[in-house]
């Protein structure tokens, strides 16, 4: 049997998982991190993008978060962030028009307060369309 370490997975809404896993891969603040049972104590900004677990027993699930931050303790790895999906959840159709909107309003440049609010919408719906594009790779579709 494979060794384990605690996740849990909240939002400021909810908890959105809390089990045992083998290993997690995050995209942090200095790019792509994966944790193994044993790991060093951690803690590191997280950018908007795929959360994917290996749970116990090898079962894979993937999450999305917005943004956040991953603390890694001798017996717990905590995922603190803005805003958790399961991956299932993402709607891609309303990622690509959100896209497509923050696109059109980062064009319009008004005002620098609307471009960098378009610029991070920009952000996040990149994000999620990634997402989306990385599950789909995983499960061969």
């Amino acid at each position: 049997m494979a060794m384990t370490v605690h996740c849990d997975i909240v939002s400021a809404e909810e908890e959105i998982f809390s089990g045992l896993i083998e290993f997690v891969s995050v995209t942090g603040s200095l790019g792509d991190l994966g944790v193994y049972p044993g790991h060093a104590p951690l803690l590191t900004e997280l950018k908007p993008g795929p959360v994917e677990l290996r749970k116990q027993g090898g079962e894979q699930d993937i999450f999305y978060v917005s943004g956040g931050f991953l603390e890694v303790q001798p017996h717990k790895v905590t995922v603190l962030a803005d805003t958790a999906l399961h991956a299932a959840d993402l709607d891609e159709a309303a990622a690509q028009e959100a896209q497509k909107h923050a696109e059109q309003a980062m064009a319009d440049k008004t005002a620098e307060f609307e471009y960098s609010k378009a610029a991070s919408q920009l952000a996040e719906a990149a994000a999620q369309i990634r997402t989306l594009q990385q599950i789909r790779k995983k499960l061969g579709r």
